[in-house]
């Protein structure tokens, strides 16, 4: 009669496999989840420091201004040098941003990879304990 529990046995090899993918399954959809709130996090700090390089520029043009020189030669240099650094951190902050959201995606596909794994793996099992009870069953007979 130990057919019946290889039997019961294969259920549960299959059931823990389904189980264990839509585990992997949902860690997949979490990080694509934070991939998506970390594009969206590089739009709000991009439009942030837009912001306050603005007020910077503005707090330059006001100082060079204010000491009596005028907006040319050095004065706009300055400006212009700000301008420059500027976009070179804003493609800093993009770039860092897309390399975090690629390991995020990453993440995800090695997830769905393991979930198929285990899939399989649950799979492999309750054929394994099907043969064993259909062994069972032909040394029955005999």
């Amino acid at each position: 009669m130990s057919f019946v529990f290889d039997i019961q046995a294969a259920e549960a090899a299959n059931a823990a496999g389904k189980y264990n993918q839509k585990i992997q399954n949902r860690n997949a959809e979490v990080a694509i989840q934070e991939k998506n709130r970390l594009a969206e996090r590089n739009e709000f700090d991009l439009a942030r420091f837009d912001q306050q390089f603005l007020q910077l520029q503005g707090e330059t043009e006001t100082a060079i201004l204010t000491s009596g020189v005028e907006l040319s030669g050095s004065g706009y240099r300055i400006l212009e040098s700000n301008a420059q650094q500027a976009e070179i951190e804003k493609d800093i902050l993009t770039y860092n941003s897309k390399v975090a959201q690629s390991q995020k995606l990453e993440e995800a596909n090695f997830s769905k990879m393991q979930g198929a794994l285990a899939r399989q793996q649950g799979k492999i099992a309750q054929y394994g304990y099907y043969a064993k009870a259909g062994q069972s069953l032909l040394t029955m007979g005999t």
